[in-house]
């Protein structure tokens, strides 16, 4: 466990890789945390520690416990990073429109968002990343539950439904001195099932990041 997403041989899902950089205690969140993100050891996630394209699904939990969200490097067919630029998505189940946030990162290339498909609410590793070269949904994120796709290098906007909503987007910083990311904030469409993304769930803890794998 001591690289958080190099190999893709990993073959599941790498769950709560982040822990409280300011502690919570409220079960419901009256803000956003804001949160390191690290590796299973505790250690903070660097940038050489990121695969591009991985394969793998490797995700954290973040604003609560058990809510899953991808953490990508995007690169093109040939795995080099690929620039990721703010975009305006739309919300088909509501016809509201907002900025994603975009990629950092020392290449503008490393993007976070929700891991539960807003359609009906599945998760890695019916809902997962298939790389540039993959032969079937190339650079997208489909959901084998009942096929809605999005595009990660365009905010994880809607490509193809049954989905209405977009996947929701994780804002990451990247401090470049220390080559170190943080999840601030989670803006678009509110988490799938939820009538806010700061309740109906359990608070992050301190404890120590705790790792879970899908076999996918």
């Amino acid at each position: 466990m001591g690289v958080l997403i190099i190999g893709a041989g990993l073959g599941g899902t790498l769950r709560s890789v982040i822990q409280y950089a300011i502690p919570q205690n409220s079960a419901v969140e009256s803000s956003f945390p804001t949160l390191i993100l690290v590796l299973p050891n505790g250690n903070p996630v660097h940038t050489s520690d990121i695969a591009v394209n991985n394969p793998a699904l490797v995700t954290f939990d973040y604003p609560l416990q058990n809510e899953p969200n991808f953490l990508l490097r995007l690169g093109d067919s040939s795995n080099s990073d690929v620039k990721v630029g703010s975009y305006e998505v739309s919300v088909p189940a509501t016809g509201q429109k907002y900025q994603s946030p975009a990629g950092v990162g020392p290449y503008g290339s490393v993007v976070a968002a929700s891991a539960i498909c807003q359609h009906l609410g599945c998760i890695p590793p019916e809902l997962r990343f298939h790389t540039p070269s993959s032969s079937s949904f190339g650079g997208q994120i489909h959901c084998d539950c009942h096929g809605s796709t999005y595009d990660p290098y365009k905010g994880f906007s809607i490509v193809t439904g049954p989905t209405k909503s977009p996947l929701p987007s994780i804002v990451l910083s990247y401090d470049s001195t220390n080559d170190t990311y943080t999840a601030s904030q989670l803006i678009g469409a509110t988490i799938y099932g939820h009538t806010s993304d700061l309740s109906g769930g359990n608070a992050l803890t301190t404890k120590g990041a705790v790792v879970n794998t899908v076999e996918g």
